[in-house]
């Protein structure tokens, strides 16, 4: 059994691999989800209204390669852009090891097995419906945890 300490406690996000970097995400989906920022305030409202793209039962993507291309306001996160995503989730491990915090106990990475966010019910499995299906944001607003 090593000793040595797991990849994101000793390599900084700028230096990971793809493959790290990549394995970062814990599969919440949370990030494709529509938001609503207060043009005043800044203050975001969460929907549960999600991205066409977005698989609801396995929470990614079903064109992850093309989805800028295909969703033009689809954020891809960076090791430079990370930390202005002010909407991003508090639980997300990219803004977690931004902000110098450790994985959450559920993240894949920490549990070993992809299914503990959706066990945790950190993700939005069951809980969401595709835009094609919602006509209104406004009448999707949710007060979930972030």
């Amino acid at each position: 059994m090593s000793d040595s300490l797991p990849f994101w406690k000793t390599t900084p996000m700028a230096e990971m691999s793809r493959s790290q970097w990549e394995s970062l995400c814990d599969g919440c989906a949370r990030c494709c989800l529509h938001k609503l920022e207060d043009e005043d305030t800044g203050e975001i409202a969460q929907t549960n209204v999600c991205c066409r793209l977005l698989d609801t039962d396995s929470c990614s993507c079903t064109k992850y390669a093309d989805r800028k291309r295909l969703v033009p306001d689809c954020q891809v996160l960076t090791p430079e852009n990370v930390t202005i995503f002010h909407w991003m989730p508090r639980s997300c491990a990219y803004r977690r090891l931004a902000e110098g915090k450790d994985l959450e106990w559920w993240h894949p990475l920490v549990s070993g097995d992809p299914d503990s966010v959706h066990q945790a019910g950190i993700s939005v499995r069951g809980k969401v419906i595709s835009e094609r299906d919602a006509d209104d944001l406004f009448m999707h607003l949710v007060d979930w945890e972030l």
